[in-house]
């Protein structure tokens, strides 16, 4: 009997990530390197590195790969390399080429569904327009797959973790829920048509939110990814000096998502990231826990997360609906206590989105 992909995985996607609290004590014992041309380095936690060539132009250098988290050999490549790129994309760059990551059971597996995966990424990388060239694969008894990105950007349109400035409104991108949906596959429990909306997200290039982003001068962005929307806003917090209000009901969510919430279909990597910002949060009343669990779902290949200007803002969700993507504004950078996240319902009757 044929063994299932996602039967190897001891977690989905980037629900298979160091937990945020213990990641940060980790990488606090490793002193930041530094030097004049690396213009973002591990600091702030970005989201990638960049690295100063000339006055007008930068690499922009990340990684990231993980274990299936769907059955279709294909689809999981491309799932994967478009996750990667994604980090490219949140520093406001562009993919130039890729490595390819692989770790696999050869005798388990067989090479025919490796190559499957490996097409999966280049068909993410033809469609993005970067080339993946080579790499580097070992035997490993859990399949793990990805890419290390290199793209480019100007050194004076890098976008940060750091920059939120008080009012500015927060731009999501994509809906919230894949993990909630993966976990639920995963227990043979998935609502009609929640895998297939999940899966053409995860699939969905984050280019136009990128461009969004920087036609809208972006103060700071991020991608969604394993620590969640809050995960990720914890850190864009702390980096920029300043909190956020989140209105949960504004949060796009995916087909099925808040139905698996209910159902318990809560991922391991969900439950460490509402452990770690729950310290951090202020819940209005009416506001549910199954409601701040989506906002601490871990995402694979999730959305862009961007503060700017409400009028920026708005035209930018405007300009990425028009394009069909499910964008929203999420929240508002305020001055209470830094890295505080008040959990709203509603928002201003006029935010677009």
């Amino acid at each position: 009997m044929t063994r299932r992909l996602t039967e190897f995985s001891h977690g989905a996607g980037c629900g298979c990530k160091i937990g945020p609290g213990q990641l940060a004590d980790i990488l606090a014992r490793v002193a930041p390197p530094r030097h004049p041309d690396l213009l973002v380095g591990t600091d702030a936690g970005d989201d990638a590195a960049v690295w100063r060539l000339t006055d007008d132009r930068a690499l922009v250098a990340t990684t990231d790969f993980f274990t299936p988290i769907v059955d279709d050999a294909r689809t999981w490549g491309r799932i994967a390399a478009t996750n990667a790129a994604s980090d490219v994309y949140a520093m406001g760059g562009r993919p130039l080429f890729a490595l390819n990551l692989v770790a696999w059971p050869t005798d388990a597996l067989g090479n025919d569904l490796l190559a499957e995966v490996l097409a999966g990424g280049a068909d993410a990388a033809a469609e993005g327009g970067w080339l993946a060239v080579g790499g580097h694969s070992i035997d490993d008894a859990e399949p793990k797959y990805g890419q290390a990105v290199i793209g480019e950007v100007h050194p004076d349109r890098v976008l940060t973790n750091a920059g939120l400035r008080t009012g500015d409104h927060l731009v999501l991108t994509k809906a919230l829920g894949t993990g909630v949906i993966t976990t639920a596959v995963k227990h043979g429990q998935p609502a009609p048509g929640a895998l297939e909306a999940a899966v053409a997200s995860m699939c969905t290039l984050n280019a136009d939110a990128a461009t969004a982003a920087r036609d809208a001068d972006a103060s700071a962005c991020t991608d969604v990814t394993g620590f969640g929307l809050l995960g990720h806003l914890r850190k864009m917090l702390d980096a920029s000096g300043v909190a956020a209000t989140v209105w949960a009901d504004r949060a796009p969510a995916l087909p099925g998502a808040v139905e698996g919430i209910a159902a318990g279909m809560v991922s391991g990597g969900t439950r460490r990231n509402h452990e770690w910002v729950e310290e951090r949060l202020v819940v209005d009343d009416g506001v549910t826990g199954d409601a701040v669990m989506l906002l601490a779902d871990a995402q694979t290949s999730g959305g862009l997360l961007f503060g700017a200007t409400p009028e920026r803002a708005d035209e930018a969700v405007r300009w990425l609906v028009e394009r069909g993507h499910p964008a929203a504004v999420v929240g508002v950078v305020t001055a209470d206590t830094v890295g505080t996240m008040t959990i709203s319902r509603g928002g201003p009757t006029d935010v677009a989105g």
